[in-house]
């Protein structure tokens, strides 16, 4: 049994983009997020990958704005690709880093003031179960 058997509640807070932008980090693309991005921006492939992501290891990650790391997408606070967003911006906060234990998921409060918004929907472990 998971220690969120319960389910739990959460509520994207689209005017907060916390988890858009802090510290360094790599958004992961697929073959099929790259082709649902570059036709959301109506870009192909090709000017997609060489204007938006950067190759490391061997893998696909969208650039950052270096300055302070923010999404290459992230305008005005806001997912100028949402309705087209990876998978993994899409299942967050659900990850198995932040799942791991009630700590993991009180610690990520810090940066996500829309976990465990109680006027947010709950989440049953089964609908957590299936992002993860």
């Amino acid at each position: 049994m998971t220690w969120y058997k319960k389910g739990l509640y959460f509520k994207c807070l689209k005017g907060c983009a916390n988890c858009c932008t802090g510290a360094p980090g790599y958004v992961w693309l697929d073959d099929i997020e790259i082709e649902k991005i570059s036709k959301y921006l109506k870009l192909s492939k090709k000017d997609f990958l060489k204007k938006h992501t950067r190759q490391v290891r061997k893998k696909i990650s969208l650039i950052e704005n270096f300055k302070n790391y923010d999404c290459c997408f992230l305008k005005d606070k806001k997912c100028q690709i949402y309705d087209a967003r990876p998978k993994q911006c899409e299942t967050y906060p659900f990850w198995k880093s932040n799942l791991k234990s009630s700590k993991n998921w009180e610690n990520e409060k810090k940066y996500c003031p829309g976990i465990d918004e109680k006027d947010g929907q709950l989440f049953s472990n089964a609908e957590i179960n299936e992002k993860i």
